[in-house]
């Protein structure tokens, strides 16, 4: 095992500051994962005090059960949920730094689609496209919905076939949209590239069908912008009411041709300023990149662009939702300009995955529940030796910067779910002790408010009993281990306790028969075309 991948809390953080220090705000997904040595004695600044120039936030998360305030289940809609209000309003036990791990949420799921449709494509995905987090967040989970705009908290895991490790997931959860109940208007401005890479079938054509869909699923009071792209950018359409102009956009989206280069600068320039002239106060204002991110003309690095939207992010709020396609794709390309603008992104391949996109999940892409929301997980130092963050690298958040309103976090829909799951290595005993082993708090910023808001819920070390790939352990908690696995494998990894190659692809194969999930079958599927390809 590559010990430089299981690092103390204190050395991630100077390794941190480092690169805050030197600018680099921005980072591409890295082979390594978020590790933590866990130890008594902590290196660095303790997590309760603040960063140089920032308000000191509240103490780490970690009360106990039985010092929930009454109703606070009710509120947050979890069994193993609490709602916690301003500091001092109940008394907390803090963790070592080195014992905490804190990251943004994020909702994409882009890295999964994109790695499917390699492997069907005959190709093995390059490592460095590869995030655990996406491949996991890719398949739904029985968290239980919370009855206002938060968050649900929902914290469990089982014994793993490696000695005292387990893993343990943190599922988080918002509450689904009413279709048909009050939203606020959307002012979406599309920014589609119909550069001569957009030719390819699955392409352009996909992307036309897509905006023809979605056209007829808005309401009447939302508005339409669209802005084209090659060589260079041209506004189509400038913000419209949908009411009364549904043929209008039809006909400028069917009229839609390839043409030569991909100047992804130009687009996302211009249709951030189409954006800005058309942006509607009271109104979920958003771009939404459709490309496959092979820019090749203009500015072709993400830094240059991310500048030219930042004024723009922060002044009015427009957040980016970026839609992939191609068999050649610039993953890494499109998932830093959607961190940089406050969004998330996905992937699409077909048309039945186009529909999903723009009509099932359509509330979840146009509305938001919650801005800058992050999560920070405590273990017990006394029960936990070491642990490890699947994923997240890119997501990672200074452990004192939790409560710091002004660290961007991750931008959050309705009926969005964020898991996170953790390898963690008990010390010897603890399960047996009992008592608490985990305690995770949500934190996030109302979007009409700003105020901000908690929830946490905890894991006791008992609770770890059942193994893993055990009939009894829940499906969703199965699936996503299997997820997790999978992904971490193509990247080369060595999580403590991952099935070999044909076990996983045997696990995947049950729990599609069990789950008679059709998206459970088809990781089943890319598991057993990535064993032959790797044959």
């Amino acid at each position: 095992m590559d010990t430089n991948r299981w690092r103390t809390g204190a050395a991630r953080r100077a390794a941190l500051a480092a690169v805050v220090a030197g600018g680099l705000l921005i980072t591409g997904c890295s082979g390594g994962g978020t590790d933590r040595a866990a130890t008594s004695d902590s290196g660095g600044r303790a997590p309760g005090a603040p960063a140089p120039g920032a308000p000191a936030p509240a103490p780490a998360p970690g009360a106990r059960n039985s010092e929930q305030r009454p109703g606070a289940d009710r509120a947050n809609g979890g069994a193993n949920g609490r709602a916690d209000g301003a500091a001092g309003d109940e008394a907390r036990e803090t963790a070592p730094a080195d014992h905490l791990s804190t990251f943004a949420l994020d909702v994409d799921t882009a890295s999964y689609g994109y790695a499917r449709r390699t492997l069907a494509d005959g190709r093995l995905p390059a490592a460095d496209t590869v995030r655990p987090e996406e491949f996991v967040n890719s398949f739904r989970q029985d968290y239980p919905k919370p009855a206002g705009n938060g968050f649900s908290v929902t914290v469990d895991g089982a014994r793993t076939g490696a000695r005292d490790w387990s893993l343990v997931r943190v599922g988080l959860a918002t509450r689904p949209a009413d279709r048909h109940g009050e939203r606020p208007p959307a002012a979406l401005t599309f920014v589609v590239d119909i550069s001569g890479s957009m030719g390819e079938p699955g392409r352009l054509d996909l992307v036309k069908e897509s905006l023809g869909v979605l056209t007829d699923q808005l309401r009447d009071d939302d508005s339409i912008a669209l802005v084209t792209f090659s060589d260079e950018a041209e506004t189509r359409l400038p913000m419209t009411r949908v009411e009364g102009s549904r043929d209008r956009i039809h006909r400028v989206v069917d009229e839609l041709e390839t043409t030569s280069s991909t100047n992804v600068e130009a687009g996302v320039t211009t249709g951030y300023d189409t954006a800005v002239a058309g942006h509607r106060k009271g109104a979920t204002n958003r771009v939404v990149l459709l490309s496959d991110a092979l820019a090749n003309t203009g500015e072709t690095e993400a830094g240059a662009i991310l500048d030219r939207i930042e004024d723009e992010r922060r002044a009015y709020g427009i957040t980016l939702f970026g839609v992939g396609v191609g068999s050649e794709y610039g993953d890494a390309f499109m998932e830093q300009l959607a961190d940089k603008g406050d969004g998330h992104t996905t992937y699409v391949s077909t048309s039945e995955q186009a529909r999903k996109v723009f009509v099932e999940q359509l509330p979840a892409h146009i509305e938001l529940r919650a801005r800058d929301a992050k999560a920070q997980v405590a273990f017990d130092p006394k029960r936990v030796e070491t642990f490890r963050l699947i994923g997240y690298e890119n997501r990672e958040v200074a452990d004192e910067d939790f409560r710091d309103d002004r660290v961007d976090g991750g931008e959050v829909g309705p009926g969005h779910q964020v898991t996170a799951l953790y390898a963690v290595k008990t010390r010897p005993g603890a399960q047996d002790r009992g008592g608490r082993l985990a305690t995770a708090t949500v934190r996030w910023l109302d979007p009409a408010s700003r105020a901000p808001q908690e929830r946490s819920g905890s894991l006791d070390s008992g609770a770890l009993g059942a193994r893993l790939w055990d009939e009894g352990t829940k499906p969703g908690l199965r699936v996503a281990a299997t997820a997790a696995y999978f992904a971490d494998s193509l990247r080369g990894g060595e999580l403590p306790g991952a099935p070999t190659r044909a076990e996983l692809a045997g696990h995947a194969d049950g729990l599609a028969r069990t789950t008679e999930s059709k998206v459970v079958g088809e990781l089943a599927e890319s598991i057993r075309r990535a064993n032959g390809l790797r044959d």
